[in-house]
């Protein structure tokens, strides 16, 4: 026992060793295991972030654009595409850039007519609801509805408004503010300011801003110069158009809000501009420069929203100007074709342009009856080629003169402006009391219909019609063009044109409805007693 006893000692120190050497070698199988485990996972760190960087992708910028032909059906597209097969001497296959975006047609009634108005037509766009004719931003209960443009700058995205008529004409206000009636455009310019809903205005409507032309004499101009880029004259405007169109120059932050208004009312018409000095931009320069401060600015980390508007197409429709409409429309076909090519040049964006009309005016003909016999299936282009002006700016010039003879109305008047030589002496005398009595509507009527006449163009109204528009649709990869498609192909309702805005944007119209809701809507139309558009005169193009 003693010898065991003695051994016991050396057992425990020989057992202790082994311990050791068994602890010695576990450590060392961890610490290989750690070191080895680290290093697969600190490679597999470097591999995700240097050697395949694609894997994490930044999420891609959405930019929306919102085209408005206002007043124009299809009427107008054929009208136009046959103008310019006519004026580039092309084949029957000649088409207008357009034409190659048509995915269906639009039902355009208000909740008050199957006849509606622009106002109601853009708040069916903007709102997602019907309301009355009349109604800018509000519901058929006058209540402020959201817009898609308002839901879109509280969710990041930067907004502009690009028209030729007054940015507060009924399509863009109906984007931007809320009244009663489209008559209250001293109360929308406030607000399409104030709100901080619009980043860009480009435009006409100056009056409705400066202290010259609101009723309140309040000038709204004087208090946007501490935040705001202000070019209210064609030398500034064009002065930013060729630093950021012409150039690599990069926007800074402090470039937006930018607002533009370089005419007092509407900006002139196309037909007008292509014979006068006229310097102001046209819609596609418009667009142009709109395009580069919203998509460059340094506060585009969304994308953007942005409506764009050929406004005067309506005006033609509204004065019967059967050789007004052509040069309109094709200087918006030329605008889309411009933004679709800006829109294609950047592949790692999504672009979704849409297209529509809000209404058709005039119910226009195309070839018309003059003769109790049966009629010929003609008509005459080239006589729309040969006017040199609106018949707005005729009446205006004519109506400017103290006196006017024969040789004044024959060589200036009927072959100088109409460029018609056939004219009567029953022309003469009718045009010479129109001068007379200084009636300018009547005037204008006389002059287009002349024109329209011999042109073979007709017209059934000075108003809108029921007439379903067109709808175009471009996007910038064919999986976004399928998307789109699905939502508003075919023939559709106007209401569901802002859904997909909403939709592709990921909008929550319930933030906006809540905004809106508290948006400052006083003073009432019927407070003010503001005239209706039923009651204006349609050659104030309201």
């Amino acid at each position: 026992m003693s010898n065991l006893t003695e051994r016991i000692p050396l057992i425990s120190k020989i057992k202790d060793k082994a311990q050791k050497k068994s602890f010695s070698k576990s450590n060392l199988q961890k610490s290989l295991f750690f070191l080895i485990t680290s290093a697969l996972i600190i490679f597999f760190i470097i591999k995700l972030l240097i050697i395949q960087p694609k894997s994490i992708a930044l999420p891609r910028k959405k930019n929306f654009i919102f085209f408005v032909t206002d007043g124009t059906g299809p009427n107008y597209l054929t009208l136009a595409r046959n103008y310019k097969q006519y004026i580039t001497q092309g084949d029957y296959g000649t088409l207008l850039n357009l034409d190659s975006y048509l995915i269906g047609t639009s039902r355009t009634r208000s909740n008050s007519s199957l006849v509606t108005d622009s106002a109601a037509g853009a708040t069916a766009f903007s709102c997602l609801l019907k309301s009355y004719n009349g109604a800018i931003g509000v519901n058929p209960f006058s209540d402020p509805c959201g817009t898609v443009l308002e839901a879109a700058k509280l969710a990041g995205y930067l907004t502009g408004l690009v028209v030729t008529t007054r940015i507060t004409d009924a399509t863009p206000a109906s984007f931007s503010a809320h009244v009663d009636l489209r008559s209250q455009e001293d109360q929308i310019a406030e607000q399409q300011i104030k709100s901080g809903m619009v980043d860009l205005l480009i435009g006409g409507g100056l009056q409705h801003f400066v202290k010259e032309g609101r009723q309140d004499g309040v000038d709204l101009i004087d208090e946007l110069h501490s935040n705001w880029t202000v070019a209210n004259d064609h030398k500034k405007f064009f002065e930013f158009y060729d630093l950021f169109t012409q150039t690599n120059y990069t926007v800074k932050n402090d470039i937006l809000p930018f607002i533009s208004l370089f005419e007092m009312g509407d900006v002139p018409f196309q037909i007008d501009r292509e014979n006068t000095d006229y310097k102001g931009p046209t819609l596609k320069e418009e667009a142009a420069l709109a395009l580069d401060l919203l998509h460059s600015s340094s506060k585009n980390e969304k994308g953007f929203f942005m409506l764009i508007e050929g406004s005067r197409i309506d005006h033609c429709g509204h004065n019967n100007d059967a050789a007004c409409i052509p040069r309109e429309v094709m200087a918006f076909d030329e605008t889309f074709e411009y933004v679709k090519n800006f829109a294609d040049a950047h592949p790692d964006e999504d672009f979704i342009l849409f297209s529509t009309s809000d209404h058709e005016t005039g119910g226009m003909t195309i070839s018309r009856q003059i003769s109790p016999d049966y009629p010929d299936y003609v008509w005459y282009p080239e006589i729309l080629s040969n006017v040199k002006h609106s018949s707005q700016y005729m009446a205006q010039v004519i109506l400017q003169k103290d006196s006017i003879d024969k040789k004044y109305i024959e060589n200036e008047i009927f072959e100088g402006f109409l460029g018609i030589t056939d004219y009567t002496k029953e022309d003469y005398k009718n045009v010479l009391s129109l001068y007379e009595v200084r009636n300018s509507g009547k005037l204008q009527d006389y002059l287009n219909n002349m024109v329209s006449t011999r042109a073979r163009i007709g017209f059934t109204t000075h108003g809108h019609t029921a007439i379903d528009v067109n709808t175009y649709l471009h996007a910038n990869s064919e999986s976004l063009k399928q998307y789109a498609y699905k939502k508003i192909g075919g023939n559709r309702e106007n209401i569901e044109f802002g859904q997909l805005v909403v939709d592709f944007l990921n909008l929550n119209m319930t933030a906006a409805n809540e905004y809106a809701s508290n948006s400052d809507h006083k003073p009432k139309a019927k407070e003010l007693n503001l005239q209706s558009e039923y009651d204006m005169d349609y050659h104030k193009n309201i």
